[in-house]
């Protein structure tokens, strides 16, 4: 086994503190990755707090994972040593299921390894990127360009292929509209592939003080969703709402802005369900839909096209010890845009 540390939570009550642990060691097809850097996502807190279900504890959360290659196994050719390589949410899935074999293991149909808070195919638990390294099967690092700055790439892990995947399944770009629901750290980055891709970008927020960032980003509009008069010019416009917004938001009101035949894509996820008429969706036949994370083939595609068009997260980059501070940072929304861990203050 590989003696590894990292910060864990030992309970829902409890605050992550620093603990030791053991990985397991390469295996022919597994790679060892040394951590550099950690994104730092609102699911983090939603798991180690048992929001959603109940965890496995302890718990080393993190999967905005990037870092050096520094093992690799017997069998293992996708890389070599002193590559970079980055894991996202997932590190196994059953490979055989129709989804897995079309590159699809998000939706894997007999449930996929998530890269913290579950279980292994050895039945062991599975710990995240809060830690100095990670072992995983060499199928389930992805390749890592060294033109760009590899803290900021680390929120593309989740962040970035959260947003890129249904604005790609939805082929969002030239002569749509897009809106973009919320300015955190999926809201920015649904905001630069939007405009990447050609899409007329509206950034819809609660914060005015958000408009002059927004355009920074690149946004072509801005709407205060607090403001009736903003809301009542941009009723029945948009072609797609990208919906990132973690807390309770009125969905009904939000579906009011499509088009006919317009869709709104939920990739956020409050604690609490939704209230949802009817009558928002029907009259105007109009769909609500979710999108979770990315494959493996188009986490790659993503983090090649960031490459090539310079495409990288805002971030602040944190000491772990802070951790706690950037959380209540995180949930005030005071991070622009983006929590990543250096790994070396671990």
């Amino acid at each position: 086994m590989i003696a590894s540390k990292g910060y864990a939570a030992q309970g829902p009550t409890t605050n992550l503190a620093p603990w030791n642990f053991e990985r397991r060691e390469v295996g022919a097809h597994d790679v060892q990755i040394e951590i550099q850097f950690c994104g730092v996502c609102h699911s983090d807190l939603h798991q180690i707090k048992n929001d959603w279900f109940p965890g496995i504890f302890p718990m080393v959360p993190g999967h905005e994972i990037v870092g050096k290659i520094i093992k690799v196994g017997s069998e293992s050719k996708k890389f070599k040593i002193g590559d970079l390589a980055g894991v996202g949410c997932l590190v196994d899935s059953c490979r055989t299921c129709e989804n897995c074999q079309e590159g699809l293991e998000q939706y894997c149909l007999n449930h996929n390894v998530g890269t913290y808070n579950s279980k292994g195919k050895d039945g062991l638990p599975t710990y995240g990127g809060y830690s100095n390294n990670i072992v995983v099967h060499e199928d389930f690092a992805l390749r890592i360009s060294n033109k760009l700055s590899l803290a900021a790439v680390a929120p593309l892990l989740c962040a970035g292929i959260t947003t890129y995947s249904p604005l790609r399944y939805w082929k969002v770009g030239k002569g749509h509209k897009l809106a973009v629901l919320g300015l955190g750290g999926l809201g920015h980055m649904a905001v630069k592939f939007g405009v990447s891709f050609g899409a007329e970008v509206t950034v819809l927020s609660t914060s005015p003080s958000k408009e002059k960032e927004a355009k920074a980003l690149g946004a072509h509009k801005f709407v205060v969703t607090s403001d009736p008069a903003q809301i009542a010019a941009v009723k029945g416009s948009f072609d797609f709402i990208l919906d990132t917004v973690s807390a309770e938001h009125d969905m009904n009101m939000y579906l009011s802005l499509l088009r006919t035949n317009g869709t709104h894509i939920i990739v956020g996820a409050p604690s609490d369900p939704h209230s949802i008429s009817a009558f928002s969706l029907l009259g105007g036949r109009k769909s609500l839909a979710g999108s979770g994370i990315g494959g493996l083939p188009e986490t790659q595609e993503m983090l090649d096209y960031c490459a090539e068009h310079n495409i990288l997260s805002d971030i602040e980059i944190i000491d772990i010890k802070d951790i706690h501070k950037s959380y209540e940072r995180m949930l005030k929304g005071d991070v622009r845009y983006r929590f990543v861990i250096d790994i070396a203050t671990l």
